[in-house]
């Protein structure tokens, strides 16, 4: 095991520990989770800050403040949300895989910050998390999505999944389109290294959805996938 990836796994298990705690000590006093998401985003920027990652990105004014929206991002390392919690300076909750939130102490903190479980072991239960979801943004959260639902192995832009479509259209509220790149060097799928390295990120613009029907899901991926892939080129170069 090299030195920065030594440093880098150390900093995960320390700085979890150690934000997991703040969060349980704040909790009676942070019902909606709000401190919580501070320390996540601190925790964010301590990683990526141990693991000599260098974070560049454009597009922030943009984000219209107060107003919910839906980030969809495109996924190629764990380090993407790192990334996106270091880099969004607004309060966000994740959409993320039931399994997450089974994780000791992590699991725990996402479900106290007031993030969203997606359980799609069962179709009743998907449909309960994104209903929940929907009526959470509904009343001015703002949540973010891997719309590809899994890391990318190559590194290109995968197929979108049609739930975080089915959230947007619930909830109709403006899908911004996120672009990510560099995360995949620095620790792709199946690896545990870590390689230093630069992240650009491009927030794109926002994307409306109100008037959209179930009917036009497909083109509203569509849309969301080509506003992602440009600004990915964009970022490249």
């Amino acid at each position: 095991m090299g030195f920065r990836t030594f440093l880098a796994w150390s900093s995960i298990v320390v700085f979890t520990l150690l934000l997991g705690a703040l969060a349980f000590l704040t909790f009676p006093f942070d019902r909606k989770g709000n401190v919580i998401h501070l320390y996540a985003r601190l925790w964010g920027r301590l990683i990526l800050w141990a693991s000599g990652v260098k974070v560049k990105i454009r597009g922030l004014e943009r984000i219209a403040p107060g107003r919910p929206y839906i980030f969809m991002a495109n996924h190629l390392s764990a380090y993407d949300i790192f990334v996106l919690l270091s880099e969004l300076p607004v309060q966000f909750r994740w959409l993320a895989k039931a399994e997450l939130f089974r994780i000791p102490v992590l699991g725990w903190a996402m479900g106290t910050a007031g993030y969203i479980s997606l359980d799609r072991s069962e179709p009743k239960k998907a449909y309960r998390s994104m209903e929940e979801a929907a009526r959470r943004i509904r009343e001015g959260t703002s949540v973010v999505i891997f719309p590809e639902g899994t890391r990318s192995k190559d590194g290109r832009l995968q197929p979108f999944l049609k739930g975080g479509f089915t959230l947007a259209v619930k909830s109709q509220v403006p899908i911004v389109p996120i672009s990510i790149s560099g995360t995949w060097e620095i620790m792709p799928p199946q690896s545990r290294k870590v390689r230093k390295g630069d992240v650009e990120v491009v927030v794109g613009e926002p994307i409306e959805t109100k008037g959209y029907t179930m009917k036009e899901r497909e083109e509203l991926m569509k849309r969301v996938s080509e506003a992602i892939s440009a600004n990915l080129r964009e970022g490249r170069g």
